[in-house]
């Protein structure tokens, strides 16, 4: 499965026949990616599932108490660094591809679009659509909500309700949930989670919407123990600040 999804696996070609229509050729295709969508299995009991939304609902209830004195002084940072509200609300596609509203706290110009300030130049095309080092839009406060990643609080509310769990596949933008391929669809199979495999092994050089093989890895390979190491090493890279821009 994994060679299949590869865009680098050699494949032998040969001409097809002339009686074969392309459209035959294409349904044929999309046959056989729909399929790859159904070998990603959540090897998990109705008990581990029902323990894991447990934990989601415990560790999000007691963050959500706990820092509240927290919250309440970023979010006065916020209001004296720029005008503008809060927090930042944003579609997301989540578990069975359904749409939620993600929650952050505010750390652009709220007039970013008016003022038509972009990413900075030499940003190539394909990261304008994500997070991007230097980009002016970016208030003196976010630059460090972003590197603490103190920006992806409120998403403990999205846990509470349900739209999100601690762990699990990077939530994604409508707009490149669109250009998916057949088999990438399959990292919907699980609640969006705030932190997740792709977050804790990214090497710089994956871009965000090009990291389904480590999605599905987690959903393939999914278990509490790799909850749990998944959150532990999220930790750590929090606390070395190397966690965002």
């Amino acid at each position: 499965m994994r060679q299949l999804r590869d865009p680098v696996t050699s494949v032998t070609t040969f001409p097809p026949p002339d009686h074969v229509q392309d459209d035959t050729v294409e349904e044929t295709v999309a046959t056989l990616e729909a399929a790859l969508v159904g070998n990603v299995r959540l090897e998990s009991s109705p008990f581990a599932r029902a323990i894991k939304r447990g934990l989601d609902v415990a560790v999000a209830s007691v963050a959500l108490l706990l820092l509240s004195p927290l919250f309440g002084l970023v979010a006065l940072a916020i209001l004296v660094d720029s005008p503008g509200p809060v927090f930042f609300r944003q579609e997301r596609i989540g578990k069975h591809g359904r749409p939620f509203v993600m929650f952050k706290f505010r750390t652009m110009i709220a007039d970013r679009r008016k003022r038509n300030l972009g990413p900075p130049a030499g940003v190539p095309e394909r990261r304008r659509i994500h997070k991007s080092a230097g980009d002016p839009r970016v208030t003196r406060i976010g630059h460090f909500l972003r590197r603490s990643c103190l920006d992806e609080l409120p998403q403990f509310w999205n846990v509470l309700c349900g739209s999100m769990s601690l762990v699990g596949p990077r939530p994604e933008l409508p707009a490149i949930v669109a250009g998916y391929q057949p088999w990438q669809h399959a990292r919907h199979l699980a609640r969006p989670g705030i932190t997740g495999w792709w977050q804790v092994n990214r090497d710089g050089v994956h871009l965000m919407h090009q990291a389904t093989e480590l999605d599905l890895f987690y959903l393939e390979h999914w278990s509490l123990s790799l909850d749990l190491r998944i959150l532990a090493r999220t930790v750590l890279i929090v606390l070395r600040g190397v966690g965002a821009f």
